[in-house]
């Protein structure tokens, strides 16, 4: 719909992960990023999700309040500790698509 107002941001990531590592990524982000992204009240939504056909992709969604929250969360000791974990079970640096999300289903 042209002229949508934006009411928040999207961040879209795919990780493809070294094969059979995608738990211990998974253990890194529970122990490193979980409770960060449960404490930051500019995460207004997020979802961590395996692939239903690739055992070697993980995805997640995050919905910020806008895009200033987005990279200040990029720039926490929380996440820079969880991609310094998980930089060796990684095929590569993750796909991120950023998006402007115009409606939400509350």
């Amino acid at each position: 719909m042209p002229g949508a107002s934006v009411v928040s941001v999207g961040v879209i990531i795919e990780h493809r992960v070294r094969p059979g590592s995608r738990d211990a990524v998974h253990a890194v982000w529970d122990e490193r990023l979980r409770p960060a992204i449960a404490a930051n009240p500019d995460h207004e939504a997020y979802a961590y999700m395996f692939d239903a056909d690739d055992p070697d992709v993980i995805r997640a969604f995050q919905q910020y309040t806008d895009s200033d929250a987005a990279a200040a969360f990029l720039a926490t000791p929380a996440y820079a500790a969880y991609v310094e974990a998980v930089e060796g079970l990684l095929l590569g640096p993750p796909t991120v698509t950023r998006t402007d999300i115009i409606w939400t289903k509350e």
